[in-house]
């Protein structure tokens, strides 16, 4: 990989963290953990959360931008 491509893919990744920082900030993050198909087990003195679904979600989207940045340094 040149410096060039390395210098790139630093960018992309210092301009995803301050979007993903943003959208957390402004709170459109909530639906995390509550979308249909993610377990949540609340007890007296137990709360366990298992976010199956909403990780789905968040593995397609990741595994989406790094095939777009590959294709974009190619």
């Amino acid at each position: 990989m040149s410096p060039i491509q390395l210098g790139r893919l630093i960018v992309l990744c210092g301009l995803a963290l301050v979007g993903v920082g943003l959208l957390v900030w402004s709170g459109a993050l909530n639906w995390f953990g509550r979308l249909p198909g993610d377990i949540r087990i609340e007890r007296p003195g137990l709360r366990v959360d298992i976010p199956w679904v909403s990780l789905l979600v968040v593995s397609l989207v990741l595994n989406l931008a790094i095939w777009l940045v590959q294709r974009w340094l190619r």
